[in-house]
C-alpha cells in the first residue's frame, strides 16, 4: 500500500503540479481512504520520498554490524553507498523526483533535513569509533559531513545528467577522496611523516622487505619527512611513496 500511494502521489505530482494535488486527490487515485494515507505517510512531503526511512534503517544495521571494521572512515563510505543504490535502483523515478524537489522549494527544505539524518546516523558511528581520541568528537563530524558531501557531489552530478553514466564509478571517486585524506592508510602515512613509528599490521601479506629493496633486513626501515604544516595529505603520501622505491 505504502508503494501504491507514493506512485500515485507522484503520478499527479507530474501531472498537475505539486501544490495543485491535496492528499484526497491522492487517495482517490490510489482507491483508499485518507487514514490509509496518515497510516504510512505524515504528510505529502513524505509521499515524494518513500525510500529514505527505509534505506536510513538499513544504514543503522549496516554500521551496527561494522562495529568492528578496520577502517571505520571506509565503513561509514560503504555505508553512504546504500544511499546511492537506492537512487540507482530506479532511475527514472530517481531523476524525476530530482527535477521536483527542485522546482518546489518546500520539497528542497525537507530533502535537506533527510540528509541531515543520514549524516547524523555516519556522525552516530563514527563518534563510538572515536571515543578514546582528544578530537574524536571533531573528528566524526568533520568524516560524516564529508563523506555526505562527497556523495552527494557525485549523486546529483548523475542526476541532473538525466541518469546518464556510471553513478557508482563517480561515487566511487568522490568517497576516495574521503578515503585519501581520513581513510587508515592516509592516518599511518600522516603518523609517519611526523616521525611516529607505525608497526606494520597483519594484513600486510604483500611479502616486500620492509626496505622497498631486494635485500632483507632484520630491522624495519624508518623515514622521517619534514614537511610543511597544512601540506595535503596525498602530497605526504606521494613523497614517503617516492622515498619508499627501491634504489
Amino acid at each position: 500500500m505504502r508503494e501504491v500511494l507514493a506512485e500515485a502521489a507522484f503520478e499527479l505530482f507530474l501531472e498537475r503540479g505539486y501544490e495543485q494535488t491535496t492528499v484526497d486527490d491522492i487517495v482517490a487515485r490510489a482507491g483508499v481512504g485518507r487514514r490509509s494515507f496518515f497510516r504510512y505517510f505524515p504528510s505529502k512531503e513524505d509521499a515524494v520520498f518513500p525510500d529514505h526511512e527505509r534505506c536510513l534503517a538499513d544504514m543503522t544495521q549496516f554500521l551496527a554490524a561494522a562495529e568492528h571494521a578496520a577502517d571505520p572512515v571506509a565503513a561509514v563510505c560503504d555505508a553512504a553507498r546504500l544511499v546511492l543504490r537506492m537512487y540507482a535502483a530506479d532511475p527514472e523515478f530517481s531523476v524525476q523526483r530530482y527535477r521536483l524537489t527542485r522546482e518546489v522549494p518546500g520539497l528542497r527544505t525537507y530533502e535537506l533535513s533527510v540528509v541531515r539524518r543520514y549524516e547524523r546516523t555516519l556522525a552516530g558511528y563514527l563518534h563510538g569509533r572515536y571515543a578514546g581520541r582528544p578530537d574524536g568528537a571533531l573528528r566524526a563530524d568533520v568524516i560524516a559531513a564529508a563523506v555526505v558531501a562527497a556523495h552527494n557531489n557525485a549523486l546529483r552530478s548523475w542526476l541532473r545528467s538525466g541518469g546518464e553514466g556510471d553513478a557508482e564509478a563517480a561515487v566511487d571517486h568522490a568517497l576516495g577522496l574521503v578515503l585519501d585524506v581520513w581513510g587508515s592508510a592516509a592516518e599511518t602515512a600522516a603518523a609517519t611523516a611526523a616521525g611516529t613509528r607505525v608497526p606494520a599490521t597483519a594484513d600486510d601479506t604483500s611479502g616486500a622487505p620492509a626496505n622497498g629493496g631486494g635485500a632483507e633486513s632484520g630491522d624495519d626501515d624508518v623515514v622521517v619527512l619534514v614537511t610543511r604544516r597544512g601540506t595535503p595529505i596525498w602530497r605526504v603520501v606521494q613523497r614517503i611513496e617516492a622515498a619508499l622505491e627501491p634504489r
